[in-house]
Formats: structure tokens, C-alpha cells, sequence
């Protein structure tokens, strides 16, 4: 995986975030040196790959991950924590595109990378400061009536664990007047994104697989039945690949970089507020996203700060000032915060698909590939390494269904999807604006 300059071996190898402050451990693991062989090789040290090296070691698969940083180093340990269950793009939106069939096969799987989530904090003793519960805030009329209409589409598809909020009912979980009303996801939460995946990480490494960091892949060699992934300093030949780079996936597989587009998000913590501060903002201490099509989403941390994350840039760009870009909607929800400080603040890519939903498949024989969770990738990347787990074990049911979902490329290619994105990006932002 190509990305950016290593980061230096002697200080944190993360951004300076929150989430690297308090992360539990983030010494760098030993680079690869040397030749080995594996029964499989991941590429990529997030949630994707993560969630596929873990359920392959628990299946007694020899394992083997590269990460051309650190683990976590992506989105997985910069997002904004949020167990969010189901896709960016909506039920009835894989209902129009891709068939019912599609759609209640999605429908029944939507909840089940939380699931995994938790089995493997309670399985692993991973201490990453969960805790239950996500609410969708309505700013508008219009919007309240969607999340009304998503609860009912999602008790169609067997899931009935929402529970809808008039304005007084939301004041009960979020004090701030922004808001008309909203929704709970009670099988939802929140948690350290970075300690989820440091704790996975380990977790791998005690069922007997292997973690190399600072080992960017150059390229990828296919020969007959073997698959060669050459570092700096070392190679590995396996015979399955997964390719789990993501946004930040470069150079290896340039077939895969069309067909998604990074977009980057920016977070803030404030400094700590104290516990009765902090209670005050979200006395349930549930997360929070709006319903808006450029999004703010926020929560409380372990330590008494409010997390709270927002904005988009299309292709990966990022504000000159993080902190001035997010405290203007920050205040709007909270003006009590008026004058705190920002302690931290920091950017990450997700990855973008043109349909909002992810993509799975096999690029050739034993050369598999997940990426474009479009902002929802805590579960989604979950579930789908279980799921190509089960397809290099030689269950392929799962994987043939996601992976048969067709793509769609981004309009104009990659010379006009930045533009593209921008322009609806500032129509729907429109539509927010106005109500609609």
C-alpha cells in the first residue's frame, strides 16, 4: 500500500489526534525483512483488513498482513467512532437500483457487522470504551418525516430497534435547540476506533498471525496459482491476496482507484469540559448524527470531551484551518461552547462510491478486494471481512451476491468526479437549507 512519506519510527506513527493521544499502544510493529510465504496475504492494516485476518486466524488460516504505516494509521483510527449500522445508501435505494432481491439480501445483513463488533470486544477483552446507542437528528420537518419513513422501511427488512423523537424527546438525550426531532438506533454506539483496531491487531497476532508495519507494497505479481507483494525491504507470496487499501490504496491495483474516490472529513475535541459539563450537552451519552446531506456528527469521549466531526472535501482535500471550518457548526449546536477550546484537531479519507454502496470482488483468481463504505465503515468493513473469510474457505455464497451487485463508475471518470460531487454535493446542500 503507497500513500504518503512513513512516518517517523521514533514518534507516534498516527496524525495527531485524539485517538493517537490516548490510544493504548502505537509503537510501530517490525517491518517486513526477508522473504515468507502465506497462505494469505492482507493488505492493509484497517478494519477491512483487519476483520478478514481475524476471521481467517480463527479458522487456523496462516496469515499474513502488510500495513505501509501503522495499524490504524487510515480511517479506521481517525473516524468519528460511531457504530452506525446499515450503508450510506438507504434500503430503498438498493431497492430501486439493484432489485428487492438485492435489497432483502442486504436488509438481512445490515446489523450484523455490530454483531461481530461485539462479539469480538467481549471474545478479545478489547478495551475501547463502547457504549451503546446512536441518534439521527432531524434539523428539519422534511427530514424528521424521512427518518419516520426509514424506521418504517426498516421494520419491512425485520429490524425494529428504532425509536422515533419528537422535539421534546430529543432535548432528553441532545440539549440544544437545532434540532426538531429524531431517531434512536438502540443496536447502534460509539467507541475508540483506534483501540477497536489496536485491539484486533492483537488479537490476530495471539492466533498465530503476522503483522508487518512500515511495509508499503510496491506492486502486485501474479504468477500461475502465486501471488508476490515486494516491499522495501522483503516480499510475500501467498496464495490468496486481499486487497484492503482502501482511500488510501495506491499503485498496487490501479484498476481498483477508478472506481471510488477519496473524500476527506475533519474532527475536532474540545478540552476536557468535566463530567457534569459533558452530561449536560448529551446527558444518555448516546452519538449523534444529523440528517443532512453534509453531515455533523459528534459524541462524548471516555475523558469528558465533546468529539465532533463534519465537512467534506471532495478528492481528499483538506481545510487550511480545521478548527475555524468545524466551530462555526459546532456553536450552532451548542453555543454553551462557545469559548472552549479545541485541543485537537484532524482529517482523514474515506472512501467514496458513485452508489453509496460498497464493493466487493475478486480482480482474478485468488486476488480478492474490499473498499467504497462511503462514510459507514465501522460495520461495513466488519462484516465484510467475515465474509471474505468465508469465500477464501470456500464459502462464496455471501461473497457471490455483494460481489454480483453491479458498479457503477463515477460520471465523466476519474478527470470529473471531484466536480461531479461538488456540484450535487451543493444541491442537496441546497435542498437542506431550504427545508426540502
Amino acid at each position: 500500500m503507497t500513500t504518503a512519506p512513513l512516518p517517523d519510527r521514533q514518534s507516534s506513527p498516527h496524525v495527531a489526534s485524539w485517538y493517537a493521544a490516548t490510544a493504548h499502544r502505537t509503537k510501530l510493529r517490525p517491518a517486513l525483512k526477508g522473504d515468507l510465504r502465506a497462505e494469505v496475504c492482507v493488505v492493509g492494516g484497517g478494519y477491512s483488513g483487519l476483520s478478514t485476518a481475524l476471521a481467517l486466524a480463527e479458522r487456523g488460516v496462516d496469515v499474513v498482513v502488510l500495513e505501509a504505516h501503522a495499524i490504524g494509521w487510515g480511517a479506521s483510527g481517525r473516524n468519528g467512532g460511531q457504530v452506525v449500522n446499515g450503508l450510506n445508501a438507504g434500503l430503498d435505494r438498493i431497492e430501486r437500483r439493484f432489485g428487492r432481491e438485492a435489497a432483502d439480501f442486504v436488509g438481512r445483513h445490515v446489523q450484523e457487522g455490530s454483531r461481530i463488533i461485539h462479539e469480538r470486544i467481549e471474545r478479545y477483552r478489547i478495551d475501547c470504551d463502547y457504549q451503546p446507542g446512536n441518534l439521527y437528528a432531524a434539523c428539519t420537518r422534511a427530514q424528521l418525516d424521512g427518518l419516520a419513513a426509514k424506521q418504517e422501511l426498516w421494520r419491512r427488512y425485520g429490524m425494529d430497534d428504532h425509536e422515533l423523537l419528537d422535539r421534546d424527546g430529543i432535548r432528553q438525550h441532545v440539549t440544544s435547540d437545532f434540532y426538531v426531532g429524531g431517531m434512536i438506533d438502540h443496536s447502534g454506539g460509539h467507541l475508540h476506533p483506534l483501540n477497536l483496531a489496536l485491539g484486533e491487531a492483537d488479537a490476530i497476532e495471539q492466533l498465530g498471525g503476522r503483522i508487518f508495519e512500515a511495509s508499503p507494497v510496491a506492486r502486485l505479481e501474479s504468477t500461475g496459482h502465486d501471488h508476490r507483494l515486494p516491499t522495501d525491504a522483503g516480499c510475500v507470496t501467498a496464495r490468496h491476496v486481499v486487497l484492503c487499501g482502501n482511500a488510501y490504496m495506491v499503485g498496487v491495483a490501479p484498476e481498483l482507484e477508478n472506481r471510488i474516490m477519496p473524500v476527506s472529513t475533519q474532527i475536532v475535541t474540545t478540552a476536557p469540559l468535566g463530567e457534569a459539563r459533558a452530561r449536560a450537552l448529551l446527558p444518555t451519552n448516546l452519538c449523534v448524527e444529523d440528517a443532512r446531506y453534509v453531515l455533523d456528527y459528534y459524541r462524548l469521549t471516555a475523558d469528558h470531551r465533546l468529539l465532533f466531526g463534519g465537512g467534506i472535501g471532495y478528492g481528499g482535500t483538506d481545510p487550511s484551518d480545521i478548527r475555524a471550518r468545524l466551530r462555526g457548526n459546532l456553536e450552532k449546536v451548542f453555543p454553551q461552547l462557545r469559548d472552549v477550546e479545541l485541543e485537537y484537531a484532524w482529517s482523514g479519507n474515506f472512501a467514496l462510491s458513485f452508489s453509496r454502496v460498497p464493493q466487493m470482488g475478486r480482480l482474478r483468481e485468488g486476488v480478492y478486494f474490499a473498499h467504497g463504505y462511503s462514510g459507514h465503515g465501522i460495520t461495513g468493513s466488519h462484516l465484510f471481512g467475515v465474509i471474505l473469510a468465508e469465500a477464501i474457505s470456500g464459502d462464496t455464497k455471501r461473497f457471490d451476491v455483494f460481489a454480483g451487485l453491479p458498479y457503477q463508475p463515477f460520471p465523466g471518470g476519474r478527470a470529473l468526479r471531484v466536480p461531479y460531487s461538488i456540484a450535487g454535493a451543493w444541491w442537496y446542500g441546497l435542498r437542506d437549507r431550504l427545508g426540502l
